[in-house]
């Protein structure tokens, strides 16, 4: 507010030295902010500089096993544990190093207070209990409606649950893990591809919340969110299987897909430099709910969405302020063949190990995570449509924001400290 204040006071000084000068000098500077005005206009306004998106499906499953996530939650002198690091010994030495360290929400991590870290504790106590609830029993009374319809309204059905952005795609082999590396179901078990479509959706985490990153507000605000994924997610599962088709709901701690990818598919948004995903009014504010079915559903088209990469190679704020460098500064590589930028999950994992939290400051200094309001979508309009708009959106969020900004304080319900 006191640079856009500055700049004000500093245009309305010149407009109106321009007003009291002599007449030619009012015309030669009307005549300057005429030809800058066209100059914008072509600049800003006419679509240029779009850069291709180019090959980025991937052509194999991941396994879950190893994901830093499953990983994590191997235990010393069990045969999964022997097992995993026999076949993967090239990861043992990394995450010794991390399970030596505090560990996410631990009371000896460096942001830890017993005050505020009640409520991550609260809502995963909340999303672990849910983890049994993302499947059951089909009702063998079915439901029959047009796909295009039936599309339709499972998708405000979602919405009237909770949802923000929805979308549907095709099952693909990709979206699905090779084998279970956590949540319900046999360790190591192959993951079989049984449902036809899925439906993907977003819920909106707290912008004030996520500013504070990498303090407690950020993992409490994740938390919650991942609570409301995991409701929607939940109930839309039941009340598809209530209609008489198998579905099942993937949820934090319980996915067998890689929600990323199928929310990308569904045309929910890209895969951005912070290998999250990146939604237009959002950015990678959001957490991701997953529900697959064999229920017929009209898939989205997706739309890749070629400025947003483009923003994204440009930028790089979140991997300038990634604590723990684990986010690339070059542009995208082939890896597998997929055109993307592939972060350091292990080094990410572990800063999170440290510090308690799940860190989120590639969340907070995102150009894009800045509120859903007109200005802003006026702003997220412009760089749809240029690329000089873009440089010069990012210039400005460097003029008003900071380029390495800190991290805000917390909201003011936030600010008292336990005095245990």
């Amino acid at each position: 507010m006191k640079i856009a204040l500055g700049i004000a006071l500093i245009g309305g000084g010149i407009f109106l030295g321009a007003a009291a000068s002599p007449d030619f000098v009012r015309r030669a500077f009307v005549g300057v902010v005429l030809f800058s005005g066209a100059i914008l206009v072509i600049l800003f306004f006419i679509p240029v500089g779009i850069r291709e998106v180019g090959e980025d499906t991937p052509s194999r499953r991941v396994d879950e096993r190893e994901i830093m996530f499953a990983r994590a939650r191997l235990q010393p002198d069990t045969p999964a544990y022997t097992a995993y690091y026999q076949a993967h010994p090239e990861h043992q030495q990394g995450d010794e190093r991390t399970r030596a360290l505090p560990g996410l929400l631990s009371s000896q991590a460096k942001y830890f207070d017993p005050l505020h870290n009640a409520s991550p504790d609260g809502s995963f106590f909340l999303t672990h209990a849910l983890r049994d609830a993302v499947d059951g029993p089909v009702s063998t009374e079915r439901v029959e409606h047009p796909p295009q319809q039936m599309a339709a309204y499972i998708k405000g059905l979602a919405r009237y649950f909770g949802a923000l952005d929805v979308g549907i795609t095709a099952l693909q082999p990709y979206h699905v893990y090779s084998h279970t590396g956590r949540g319900t179901g046999e360790y190591g078990a192959p993951i079989p591809l049984e449902h036809a479509y899925a439906l993907a959706f977003t819920v909106e985490m707290d912008s004030e919340m996520v500013a504070a990153a990498p303090h407690l507000p950020i993992v409490m605000e994740s938390g919650r969110q991942y609570v409301e994924a995991a409701r929607v997610a939940v109930q839309l599962a039941q009340a598809i299987r209530a209609m008489g088709y198998a579905a099942r709901a993937h949820i934090d701690g319980n996915y067998r897909v890689i929600a990323p990818l199928v929310a990308r598919d569904a045309n929910l948004g890209e895969i951005g430099r912070m290998s999250l995903l990146m939604t237009p009014k959002q950015g990678p504010r959001v957490r991701l709910g997953v529900v697959t079915t064999n229920l017929e559903l009209i898939p989205d088209t997706r739309e890749p969405n070629a400025a947003m990469i483009d923003f994204c190679s440009i930028c790089k704020k979140c991997a300038v302020n990634c604590p723990s460098r684990s986010i690339p500064v070059n542009d995208r590589q082939a890896d597998d063949g997929v055109l993307r930028w592939k972060i350091n999950p292990d080094t990410c994992f572990r800063y999170w190990n440290v510090i308690g939290t799940d860190c989120g400051r590639c969340m907070a200094v995102c150009p894009y995570s800045h509120p859903d309001n007109w200005a802003h979508n006026l702003v997220r309009w412009g760089i749809q449509r240029s690329g000089a708009f873009r440089c010069a959106a990012l210039w400005l969020d460097d003029i008003f924001y900071g380029k390495q900004p800190d991290a805000k304080p917390l909201p003011a319900w936030l600010k008292q400290k336990s005095t245990g």
